[in-house]
């Protein structure tokens, strides 16, 4: 859990400081949230390709590696003094989320039993809502009060403590089993499975519209300073922190199905309210559904998929992971295109557009899995 409370802290401290890097690097917001689209297609393509070269590794080793190599490479990031050698030092340190999150929870399932998977597996999720409730608001603080390099020293630092946590904890010798080609093949072709996958991918996509831009867009639309921005995200963070402990905490009773479809339809709920959000107090109250809704959806389709079909799991856990970076990719460039064509007060259209196509798909995938074949 601590593990991704330092990768989602990383992966989410561009959003958070895209003004500082945006002026400090002196390129445009569109060209800045490329950080944020190339760093998802790295994740969404490696998750998949990683779990199938990292398959037979003792999970101790690789999750404690992957933290030292996101701990470089984020201080890296640090230092870099022109876009083109940030972006390059970001691509390299996001290989690490796409080893760690989806190699995380399919190891805590291996230590627990049958009956307590999708809890394991939310509580390891956990991790990305501490991330949006301390180190989202935080990174965006330090990026207003000492510069945005001092937000990608602090998550070096974290990465290192965290690889150090992670080796001295992990007991030795879980090693997933290796899934032959024959296991890909059914998770692919299972109408099932890929429903949920696509789940997935559309949620995230239409959330990353706009929540790649927070930043400039409360700056723009609200005239929000990084205090008042920090203070944004700490109740947008503080609320998907309640969420995912909820869901943790009853997923196993509502069913993760219906658990990820009103998930997903407080999203929805949110983004069409959005205009009304015309002042910073209104706006904590629009965003609220969507919050409570954001991390505990993407912990309950862990579960969800992970409950369908469990032999599958290491696959279908990479692949939901990588629909969920590959969303975020789609969600980045897209909400970049409309800023530079002057439609940043139409993001969340766009954004509500996809998400209730998500809601659809969910209740589709509800109903194969209760089909006589199943997956």
């Amino acid at each position: 859990m601590v593990g991704n409370f330092v990768i989602g802290s990383g992966v989410m401290v561009v959003p958070g400081t895209l003004n500082e890097i945006s002026a400090s690097l002196r390129v445009s917001t569109p060209v800045a949230g490329q950080l944020i689209a190339a760093a998802a297609v790295v994740m969404g393509v490696g998750a998949p390709t990683l779990a199938a070269v990292v398959a037979r590794w003792d999970r101790r080793g690789l999750l404690a590696l992957s933290m030292l190599w996101f701990a470089f490479w984020t201080l890296a990031c640090g230092f870099a003094d022109d876009f083109q050698t940030l972006m390059l030092c970001r691509v390299l340190a996001v290989v690490a989320p796409a080893v760690f999150t989806p190699q995380a929870a399919a190891c805590v399932g291996l230590l627990v039993p049958a009956e307590q998977r999708g809890r394991a597996i939310t509580f390891v999720f956990l991790g990305w809502s501490f991330a949006s409730v301390i180190g989202m608001p935080v990174g965006a603080w330090l990026a207003g009060a000492l510069g945005w390099r001092w937000a990608f020293f602090a998550v070096s630092a974290l990465a290192l403590v965290s690889a150090v946590w992670v080796w001295r904890t992990l007991p030795v010798g879980i090693r997933p089993m290796a899934l032959p080609l024959a296991a890909w093949r059914q998770t692919l072709r299972s109408p099932l499975l890929m429903a949920v996958v696509a789940v997935t991918l559309l949620s995230s996509f239409g959330q990353f519209v706009l929540f790649s831009y927070f930043a400039p867009y409360f700056k723009a639309v609200l005239g929000a300073s990084a205090s008042q921005l920090g203070s944004l995200l700490f109740c947008f963070g503080g609320f998907g922190l309640l969420g995912n402990l909820f869901m943790t905490r009853h997923i196993d009773r509502f069913g993760s199905a219906t658990a990820v479809t009103a998930s997903l339809a407080g999203i929805a709920l949110s983004l069409l309210l959005w205009p009304l959000g015309t002042t910073l107090h209104l706006a904590v109250w629009v965003m609220m559904p969507w919050a409570l809704g954001c991390f505990a959806s993407n912990s309950a389709q862990q579960a969800r998929l992970a409950g369908a079909a469990p032999a599958l799991a290491g696959a279908t856990i990479a692949l939901n992971t990588s629909a969920m970076y590959a969303g975020q990719a789609l969600g980045a460039g897209s909400g970049g295109w409309m800023i530079a064509h002057g439609l940043m007060g139409d993001l969340h259209g766009l954004g509500f557009a996809i998400v209730l196509l998500a809601v659809a798909t969910s209740i589709v995938a509800a109903r194969l899995s209760q089909g006589p074949r199943g997956v």
